[in-house]
């Protein structure tokens, strides 16, 4: 084959043939590449960093009240439903809506600033950038877990619920802290893992970003997975209705949690999804 006739075939030659209106059409028909992906989030990761305290905590609180409602639309749900061997599918599907408000409200979420920052920090590493990441962190942390304690005295203490549904976030908030400390954190590594991975397809996902949220946070329901945000709204709902002690909320559930999502977020999606497109980024 000669060189002339090759070229007539490379894609770049066959772009060229096409008018500009079809050459939009297959950019817009393309998917993005991880390259483009990475640096999208990268970019948005860089502006949280910058981000004030007091923004970062008000937005972390929200964020905290907000995810309530992955715990109270499930006990509505138990509450309305007939027993049936399908319950558990429908039930969890109300999993989801705390998450739709905090992601597409653009509040943060502790979980996903296990890829989001993580990714300045793995492309420029140094000591202020970690510290950057530190401050982050904390502050998320702390404002979200404050937030899901308020929301869970006000299911504990208040009758804005009736007793059945109080009665069901209990009994399914107990699977919460039933589990062993390396079972805990196993099941933290894949709701670190999913949440993280949710938070990378976002960019790629126009308008079906409503629908990846869903699809994703749903699997974590399915799953029995354990959030340190969503989880820490039953935990602490069983401490403050006197079922648990804050002993078990620390060392059974937050503990294992927290050290299974960062795990699950940072290792397996920020380091390995940074990994692969490390070699584009360096040319």
């Amino acid at each position: 084959m000669t060189e002339e006739h090759e070229n007539r075939l490379s894609p770049a030659s066959a772009m060229d043939d096409l008018t500009q209106g079809e050459q939009r059409a297959v950019d817009h028909q393309s998917r993005p590449s991880a390259a483009l992906i990475h640096e999208t989030i990268r970019a948005e990761g860089e502006r949280e960093l910058e981000r004030s305290a007091f923004a970062l905590m008000m937005s972390g609180l929200a964020a905290g009240l907000s995810i309530g409602f992955s715990v109270v639309v499930p006990a509505i749900l138990v509450v309305a439903l007939p027993e049936a061997p399908w319950k558990h599918l429908l039930t969890s599907l109300g999993y989801t809506v705390g998450f739709l408000i905090v992601v597409l409200g653009r509040q943060q979420l502790f979980t996903e600033n296990t890829l989001t920052p993580v990714l300045p920090l793995l492309r420029n590493p140094s000591r202020r950038r970690v510290l950057q990441v530190l401050r982050l962190w904390s502050i998320v942390l702390v404002s979200n877990i404050a937030a899901t304690w308020m929301f869970a005295a006000v299911l504990a203490h208040t009758p804005v619920f009736d007793a059945e549904i109080r009665q069901a976030i209990a009994t399914f908030s107990a699977s919460t802290m039933a589990s062993p400390f390396g079972a805990m954190f196993l099941k933290a590594v894949f709701a670190g893992w999913l949440i993280a991975l949710m938070v990378w397809l976002m960019p790629a996902s126009g308008d079906s970003k409503p629908f990846v949220i869903v699809v994703v946070t749903y699997v974590v329901a399915l799953g029995g997975f354990a959030h340190i945000i969503a989880g820490s709204v039953e935990a602490s709902f069983l401490v403050q209705s006197g079922a648990a002690s804050f002993g078990d909320y620390a060392f059974t559930f937050f503990l294992p949690t927290l050290l299974g999502n960062m795990v699950g977020g940072v290792a397996l999606v920020a380091c390995f999804n940074f990994g692969q497109v490390a070699p584009e980024l360096q040319q």
